[in-house]
């Protein structure tokens, strides 16, 4: 049913804003233009495989439950990364603080060399023998509890096995293909 304006005169201020809420064509581009605007932390995964260290840079990362303790990442099913942390059933989380940038970007960047890919980063290994960024605000490990299909990615769900704050800094944001500092 529509509505004119005189019955919802909150839009009847003639904001530029209207054009913005007029509905575009849904396609990934928009998508993608749209999601962006929700600023999420950065985070680089990270995880052991075969004997081999694998990490990926992750904004899609959340708290999922306090009971149990839960997490989720979702992985792009293309990335090598995948089929390393569903083989491994565990994963460790290193939450960026805004010094984090520039390992941000490294690990973002697909195809790098798997040997020798922590040797610029300052690290620490956890309770189950993963990598953890020292430039991290706090860390959590889990063990895979649960994984569920998200399309072009999956839902990792873990439970929480440790987790640590370490700086009083404030996290590295992303948000509209940008990375953004909180102001103080």
């Amino acid at each position: 049913m529509h509505q004119s304006a005189a019955e919802h005169p909150e839009d009847a201020e003639g904001n530029a804003g209207d054009a913005a809420r007029t509905p575009s064509p849904l396609d990934e581009v928009t998508f993608r233009k749209v999601v962006g605007r929700f600023p999420t932390g950065v985070t680089i995964v990270t995880t052991l495989s075969g004997g081999v260290d694998h990490a990926m840079t992750v904004s899609s990362f959340a708290s999922l439950s306090l009971d149990p303790l839960l997490v989720l990442i979702c992985v792009e099913k293309i990335a090598r990364f995948h089929d390393a942390v569903l083989d491994a059933g565990v994963f460790g989380v290193s939450i960026l603080g805004e010094d984090g940038e520039e390992a941000s970007r490294a690990f973002a960047r697909r195809g790098r060399t798997l040997e020798g890919q922590f040797d610029r980063w300052s690290h620490r290994r956890g309770t189950l023998g993963l990598a953890l960024f020292d430039a991290a605000v706090a860390t959590l490990e889990c063990r895979t509890t649960a994984v569920h299909d998200g399309g072009d990615h999956s839902i990792v769900v873990g439970g929480v096995v440790s987790a640590r704050m370490f700086r009083a800094v404030p996290p590295l944001v992303y948000e509209q293909g940008r990375y953004r500092r909180m102001a103080p």
